[in-house]
């Protein structure tokens, strides 16, 4: 859902550009998975309804889609006892990162 979250805002960028890392945590072990684009970001104000059910922050004649993807994306890191979260500058694109403690790989 992430880099279908990035393609998808990116789409409309003459040159779009879509980065992918894996990051160490904060913690020892804890692994962090980075997607970063260039697309249309969004207003940091909204940041807290990002990762809700049925939350948009774009208007569906922009961009298509019903709202459920980060849910999704948020729901798959906590089962597997991790935490997302989202950083942006509004026009300039967005980073979506996905921590997870050690020993999580194993538990898939």
């Amino acid at each position: 859902c992430l880099l279908e979250n990035a393609w998808k805002f990116t789409s409309k960028k003459t040159e779009a550009w879509i980065k992918v890392a894996l990051l160490p945590g904060k913690t020892p072990g804890e692994l962090v998975l980075q997607v970063t684009d260039n697309g249309a970001g969004f207003d940091a104000a909204y940041s807290a309804k990002l990762f809700t059910a049925f939350q948009r922050l774009h208007s569906s004649a922009d961009f298509s889609g019903n709202g459920l993807g980060l849910a999704i994306v948020k729901r798959v890191a906590a089962r597997h006892g991790g935490h997302v979260w989202a950083e942006t500058s509004e026009q300039a694109g967005a980073s979506f990162f996905m921590a997870f403690p050690q020993g999580a790989a194993s538990d898939l």
